[in-house]
């Protein structure tokens, strides 16, 4: 049997409780799951590509890989062809399964940062891989490594790597063969600070040798309920990934990949989207700060990572106590024991009964 740790988000039960026991009801602002409606243009696609009898491509349909490569080529300044993308059924199954879909070994070591998205952990071992956590590539030292996961913006902490330190990153996975697999689920919401891509010139040196670039549509368009995402990069990497997929049944549904490359090809829906989270955002972290946390990093992403200083899980209790429910910062490792996670992603009613507990 395959080790893995509890779910986290269970442990939150009995906060979720408390928090529900306020008279004016819980402000949930734990998981970070989207609450603004569906782009009407992703609701007409899906509606008009509702009559679909027939298994769809693993591969995606050429309307849905070009808008992806548009959207890149157009918002990001990353030029992909769109050969070399390939649709998911949201990212965290990519994130799960990518050790094990790359043939990641036994005993081999997957490397991702220190405090990170749990799912990258989960893979390591679902592969039955060693998860390793470090924010220091040289403590490896110079034994092989399948696979290096980085993400910026960071899910928990909203922390930007820039360009120069993702291309140290590129350059010594490459001398060593290994993949470099960037989570750029947040890409698009950069505040104090612009995310760069990995595939991105300025990074990459213009070679997509050894990289992937994950995608969600999830937060920037609504769309988690869809699960819509792709992967692009590696030319060779997305073929063999393609091939596993075929296999093992992956595959998207045909009105979801409609869907989705509607939503790719429309920024007006995303920049309302960024608009609506950068409110939130601007009430939040004021009443956060005056109320004794600090923020830190938290310059990208949708999220708040903060500290009072005591531990995570007397802050999740000290919120809940106000009907605030908010995720305690060790479910994304053992440096996050004195923080919390704070989501941007309730609606500006909920938001403003937060910032009014706060104060």
């Amino acid at each position: 049997m395959i080790s893995l740790p509890d779910f986290p988000w269970d442990r939150l039960t009995v906060y979720k409780e408390r928090a529900g026991a306020h008279p004016d009801g819980i402000v949930d602002l734990s998981v970070g799951t989207p609450v603004d409606p569906v782009p009407l243009v992703a609701q007409k696609a899906l509606a008009e590509a509702a009559d679909s009898p027939g298994y769809p491509l693993t591969y995606g349909t050429p309307r849905l890989r070009e808008a992806a490569a548009g959207w890149l080529a157009r918002r990001h300044g990353v030029h992909v062809d769109a050969a070399d993308i390939l649709p998911t059924i949201g990212t965290k199954e990519l994130v799960a399964w990518l050790p094990t879909l790359l043939g990641v070994r036994p005993g081999e070591r997957v490397l991702f940062p220190e405090l990170a998205y749990p799912t990258y952990d989960v893979g390591a071992r679902l592969a039955g891989a060693t998860p390793y956590a470090t924010d220091g590539l040289l403590a490896v030292g110079p034994e092989r490594v399948p696979l290096v996961w980085v993400n910026s913006p960071s899910n928990p902490t909203g922390r930007v790597l820039p360009a120069e330190h993702l291309r140290k990153v590129v350059s010594w996975a490459r001398e060593r063969g290994a993949v470099v697999a960037s989570d750029e689920c947040y890409l698009e919401l950069g505040w104090e600070e612009r995310p760069v891509s990995v595939l991105h010139p300025d990074v990459c040196g213009g070679s997509h040798e050894g990289l992937l670039a994950l995608h969600s549509m999830s937060k920037r368009s609504n769309l988690a309920g869809y699960r819509a995402g792709f992967v692009a990069g590696d030319p060779a990497l997305v073929q063999r990934l393609l091939e596993v997929r075929k296999h093992a049944g992956m595959m998207m549904p045909a009105p979801v990949q409609a869907a989705m490359a509607a939503v790719l090809d429309d920024d007006a829906h995303a920049d309302e989207q960024r608009e609506r989270y950068a409110r939130r955002r601007a009430v939040l972290r004021p009443a956060l700060e005056s109320a004794g946390w600090r923020v830190e990093h938290s310059t990208a992403g949708l999220y708040l990572w903060a500290t009072n200083g005591a531990g995570c899980w007397e802050q999740v209790e000290a919120l809940a106590a106000r009907g605030i429910l908010v995720a305690p910062g060790d479910f994304y490792g053992e440096a996050g024991a004195r923080h919390v996670r704070i989501a941007v992603t309730a609606t500006d009613e909920r938001v403003n009964a937060a910032v009014l507990r706060l104060q």
